[in-house]
């Protein structure tokens, strides 16, 4: 555990791989890196949103969110959306 500001107050915090997590008084705030880089790979390879919601059989809404990050794609869906666009899951995923 370590010691830092966060929105003008001191707190303990833990980091691990991409989530800052800081917390006080059982108040807990998240500032979540992106995990995923879904948006970007779509845009390289010219697809939309909607179009790999149809190849996956997944609601638009659902796609949505993997691509601004409010919600990630499980492993299995991953490796769906790595063979669809061609890619390695490791292109998919922020390092």
């Amino acid at each position: 555990m370590s010691k830092a500001i966060f929105l003008g107050k001191d707190y303990n915090f833990c980091q691990k791989n991409t989530i800052f997590v800081a917390y006080k008084y059982n108040k807990v705030y998240m500032e979540a890196k992106d995990l995923n880089r879904l948006k970007v790979v779509l845009a390289e390879k010219k697809r939309t949103n909607k179009w790999l919601a149809e190849q996956l059989g997944k609601d638009p809404a659902t796609v949505s969110k993997w691509c601004t990050n409010s919600a990630q794609p499980t492993l299995e869906n991953l490796m769906d959306i790595a063979r669809c666009l061609e890619v390695s899951i490791n292109d998919l995923v922020r390092m």
